[in-house]
This record gives C-alpha cells, sequence and structure tokens, in this order.
C-alpha cells in the first residue's frame, strides 16, 4: 500500500520487505492441521476481502490523524499495526448472526460488520446522523450486530458473556466476541465475565489483544510471563494463541474458537501479540517512544501486518494490478466517508433539546 510520509509511523514509511519474514509468514498456521486446512479452503476473493478490510482500517485511522493534524478533531485513538488482531476474527465469523464488541483499537470491526466508515468518522465529529445521534465519540450499532465501547475498561467483557447467556439461553446458534486489552485483563470486571463464561459454558470468544503496553505502562511491568498464552488454564475453558500481525493465522485461530462454541463447548480465551505502533492516542505518540525501546518499535515494524499480507498474496499468485485496484477501491471509500461526514458536521448537528430523546427504555 501507499506510505504517507507526514502521517505513517517512520518505520512504515520506508518499509522494506524482510524475505524471512515472508518466508516462514505461512508457519504460523501450518503447524495446525485444522487451522491449515480453514486458510487452504479461502477462495481468492476471501483472501482480498481480508486485504481490503485491513486497508480501510489503516486508512480510517489515517484520516483521524490527517484532522487531528487539521484541527478538525482534537485527537483519536488510533489501531495502526494492530489490523490483523482485528481484522482476520470478524471475517472468520457469520456476521449475519454472530455480534461482536469493539474497543477502540478496534473500530474496524464496525465496517465490516456492515456500517459505513462515514458513519464510523461521523461518530468523532458527533453528528446528529451518526450511530449514536452524537451523544458519544465511541461508535457501534446494534442493528449491524456491533455493541457500542464504552471507555471504563473491563466492562465490555461482562456486556459480551450477558449476549453470549442469551443466546444460549435461546438456543440460537451465534457467538459474542470481544477484544480485552493487556491492561485490561487486570481489571476486577473482566475476570468475573471471563469466570462466568467459563462456568455457565457460554459461546463466547474473548480475544486477548497484547499490545506490549497499557497506556504507558509496559506488559512485562504488570503482568508475568509477559504473555496471556495460558490464561485460559487459569479459568478452566479452552484456549490457544495466534499471530496478531497474521490476518491468516487470526482468521483460523478465531473460526476454530467460533465452531467450538457452537458446538456448545464453552468459551474460548485467544491470546495475540501485537503492538500499538503510536502512543495511547494521538497525543501522546512521542512519549510512546520514551516508554518503549527503539528497537521494539523496529522489531514490529518490520512486522506491518499489512506489508506483510501484501507479500504472501504476491507470491501466491496475486498480480499487482489487483492489489492495486483493491487499494483504490478503498480509498476511494474512505475518501468519500471523510467528505460524507464533514457535511454532516456542516449541516447535521444535534440540536439541545435532542439531549433528552432515547434516554430511557420504555
Amino acid at each position: 500500500m501507499k506510505r504517507l510520509p507526514a502521517l505513517d509511523p517512520p518505520e512504515y514509511v520506508n518499509w522494506q520487505l524482510d524475505p524471512e519474514l515472508v518466508r516462514a509468514y505461512p508457519d504460523a498456521w501450518n503447524r495446525d492441521p485444522a487451522r491449515r486446512a480453514l486458510v487452504d479452503g479461502l477462495g481468492r476473493a476471501d483472501r482480498l476481502a481480508l486485504y481490503a478490510g485491513m486497508l480501510r482500517a489503516r486508512l480510517h485511522d489515517t484520516m483521524l490523524k490527517r484532522w487531528v493534524r487539521q484541527g478538525v478533531i482534537s485527537k483519536a485513538w488510533l489501531g495502526t499495526g494492530e489490523e490483523a488482531t482485528t481484522i482476520g476474527p470478524v471475517h472468520a465469523l457469520d456476521r449475519s448472526r454472530d455480534v461482536v464488541a469493539p474497543v477502540i483499537r478496534n473500530a474496524a470491526a464496525c465496517c465490516e460488520m456492515g456500517l459505513s466508515v462515514a458513519d464510523m468518522l461521523r461518530g468523532y465529529l458527533a453528528t446528529f446522523d451518526s450511530p449514536s445521534k452524537g451523544r458519544d465519540g465511541h461508535v457501534g450499532s446494534f442493528a449491524h450486530r456491533v455493541v457500542q465501547p464504552i471507555s471504563n475498561l473491563g466492562n465490555m467483557p461482562p456486556v459480551t458473556a450477558g449476549i453470549a447467556l442469551a443466546f444460549q439461553m435461546r438456543g440460537e446458534p451465534s457467538v459474542a466476541l470481544t477484544w480485552i486489552g493487556d491492561g485490561t485483563v487486570k481489571v476486577g470486571a473482566t475476570h468475573e465475565a471471563l469466570n462466568f463464561a467459563a462456568v455457565r459454558r457460554l459461546p463466547v470468544i474473548f480475544i486477548v489483544q497484547n499490545n506490549q503496553v497499557a497506556l504507558g505502562t509496559p506488559v512485562g511491568w504488570a503482568h508475568l510471563p509477559e504473555t496471556f498464552d495460558e490464561l485460559h488454564v487459569a479459568y478452566g475453558c479452552a484456549g490457544w494463541s495466534f499471530d496478531g500481525n497474521n490476518v491468516l493465522d487470526a482468521y483460523a485461530a478465531t473460526r476454530l474458537a467460533a465452531d467450538w462454541c457452537r458446538r456448545g463447548e464453552g468459551p474460548v480465551i485467544l491470546s495475540a501479540a501485537t503492538f500499538r505502533m503510536g502512543g495511547h492516542a494521538t497525543h501522546d505518540e512521542q512519549e510512546a517512544r520514551t516508554v518503549l525501546p527503539a528497537d521494539a518499535f523496529a522489531y514490529w515494524g518490520k512486522r506491518d501486518p499489512i506489508g506483510l499480507y501484501e507479500a504472501y498474496l504476491r507470491a501466491n499468485g496475486v498480480d499487482e494490478a489487483e492489489l492495486a485496484a483493491v487499494e483504490s477501491a478503498v480509498t476511494s471509500e474512505v475518501d468519500r466517508a471523510a467528505d460524507e461526514a464533514l457535511a454532516s458536521r456542516a449541516n447535521n448537528m444535534p440540536r439541545p433539546e435532542t439531549a433528552v430523546e432515547d434516554v430511557f427504555a420504555s
């Protein structure tokens, strides 16, 4: 994909392909025959849809960063470098009946579940035609089977477990999925949700997204052994890990977890190691580079999930013209979405009297 010197992390601007990383890319799923079968079963359209999803995620975040620089918004929470951990799992679900509860690094789950990028951007602008009617900058739409998140860490796992409980009580073959940051694992509500889901054998997937730092706290300062691969053992439920920067491994691992849940086997706790190539939000990007060592950014910068997947696709018969066509279509989609969202800000902001609407259910 096109690199943007003014907006991309410096490690991505001059990104160079590491042949050894590309060669090893399929190892992530080839070690497991079940995952290998799922990846082998993906058609060309499916593989390009995963590519488009990651591009959409990256360009959505790039647009938000551009708006911060332009003064359109004050700051934004981005998932740059973590796209595979969102896109692969969402594509592994049955999006006609499953439910996702994203947190801030997983905003791309919204568009992959069918919400328009324009509505996602409207959420940041707090327009009246945004999904929350301007009440909250977080984005979701239950009509699209996306639970709108809130800022309080640890509150989405209990909500997701409750949705899974409803599926179980109704006898519906649906699965609920949410992501948990490495910091959120420490929150009491998260522990209660994991324990409850395990005891009740609920059809829910929890992805522990270890992006190596919670706010300004490196994971090793707050958690030992610095990974979450064995977390499921503490709750007596199933669990396994996947490469958080490998979209095909993320897809296959989550697809197996969803099948496990649909069989009534109970919840699955997945562990994904990835890295946030920036700060907690756009306001502290430089602080992140003083807290974390430069070699961490260098290590993960080589593992750009989009760059590696592009290289894998090229090596497996997808030509440059196909990749360019996907990138052009997604770029145009995001650009149009930004224009639509800015038009809404100019013409469709909430009226004061609407603040009391939709507050109570009757």
